[in-house]
């Protein structure tokens, strides 16, 4: 029954914290009090650098408070930088929020996985990650739709309705079991960090792999969040439609539920280097065009695949761990995937401050180098993961 419980808590959280009713003008929402690009690459930068850094405090407390504590906290802390947003009138505001977010992305970062794949069945621990990416995907279409019908240019009210959905998903946090005793408490310590962390650098293939889904993630990030939205106007998209644009988008997002299904009729490996080649096709469609429904279609395979590619990741990851500390241990990836992130993050801004298909250019040679290195990398994993 905990069982259970905590699986469907952790589903309404997904669903609720999906539902950021101003992420189809993101962008917009900075611009229009001035903040450019690379300024919001910047902050994107500091955030991931602040990140890292608080990934050896955060691990080591995740292990030490228990897993639902620590979500306690950083669901909190999630809360309130939503009410800043909510009231960002500048660059520091902004960043600022994007600072509360790095307490709130080391604090989750390998908890939230942790819990699930803890609650579920070893051989249903994919398709749980799946419903768990899916149901978040499932929260942002419901908000995009709500913005577009009903508050279309209204980027306050778009971050107010997100404000309460974060302060409910909060409340419910408090009803999780803690599953830190399914595991044995070894008490972590700095040395723990440091140990996992330096097998996790002998560990080339891990290493490897995770610096290649780090790239694809990475321009995921900024095409589906940032850049689709000047890339929508560049082919002359209205606001409107640009909001209805990303409530697709979303949708198709919900795809990534069949991730399972693929990876367990094709094998893992196979699974996640069709999902590369597709996001390499689409970062292709989106350089070169500019009509409004070739870049939705573009943004949308690249989101489908990005859905679909997670749950095979994090269930890859699960499975490498080899520690008693498993949150320290996925927390070790996110240092490693955080790393990668705070510069592709600046090499892009910088690119779309000199020309948008220059950093659509850029994604691609990304995307390339990170399925060269999926490739590399689960070749050499264990043959019973993949």
């Amino acid at each position: 029954m905990k069982i259970k419980k905590n699986i469907i808590i952790m589903y309404a959280i997904a669903l609720l914290q999906g539902m950021v009713f101003y992420g189809a003008i993101a962008t917009l929402y900075r611009q229009a009090v001035g903040v450019s690009v690379f300024q919001i690459t910047i902050i994107e930068s500091i955030s991931l650098a602040l990140a890292l850094a608080l990934e050896l405090p955060c691990g080591i407390l995740a292990e030490k408070i228990g897993y639902k504590n620590t979500m306690i906290f950083s669901c909190l802390i999630y809360f309130i930088s939503k009410l800043v947003f909510w009231q960002a009138n500048g660059f520091g505001m902004f960043l600022m929020e994007r600072i509360m977010l790095s307490f709130v992305m080391a604090g989750m970062s390998g908890v939230d996985a942790s819990i699930l794949y803890l609650s579920s069945k070893k051989e249903d621990a994919h398709k749980v990650f799946g419903i768990y990416s899916s149901l978040q995907t499932v929260g942002l279409m419901l908000a995009s739709a709500i913005y577009s019908v009903f508050m279309h240019g209204n980027y306050r009210m778009a971050a107010l309705a997100t404000v309460i959905a974060y302060g409910v998903a909060t409340v419910l946090v408090f009803f999780i079991q803690e599953v830190r005793s399914a595991e044995s408490k070894t008490e972590p310590l700095v040395s723990e960090f440091l140990y996992i962390l330096k097998d996790t650098w002998k560990r080339k293939e891990l290493f490897l792999f995770l610096i290649g889904i780090a790239l694809f993630s990475e321009c995921h990030q900024t095409i589906t969040v940032f850049l689709n939205q000047l890339q929508y106007m560049r082919a002359g998209m209205t606001n409107q439609s640009i909001g209805w644009a990303y409530v697709v988008m979303t949708a198709a997002g919900l795809l990534g539920v069949k991730s399972a299904s693929i990876a367990k009729r094709i094998g893992k490996r196979k699974a996640g280097i069709l999902f590369f080649a597709i996001a390499i096709v689409s970062c292709l469609i989106i350089t070169i065009t500019e009509i409004s429904w070739l870049s939705v279609l573009a943004v949308i395979l690249l989101r489908v695949t990005f859905s679909m590619m997670m749950p095979l990741v994090q269930t890859i990851q699960n499975e490498q761990v080899t520690h008693k500390n498993r949150a320290t241990a996925l927390s070790i990836n996110a240092v490693i995937m955080d790393g990668v992130a705070i510069s592709t993050n600046l090499i892009l801004g910088k690119a779309t401050d000199i020309s948008l298909p220059l950093a659509f250019q850029i994604c691609v040679s990304f995307c390339v180098v990170g399925m060269l290195l999926f490739f590399y990398s689960t070749g050499k994993m264990k043959k019973r993961y993949l």
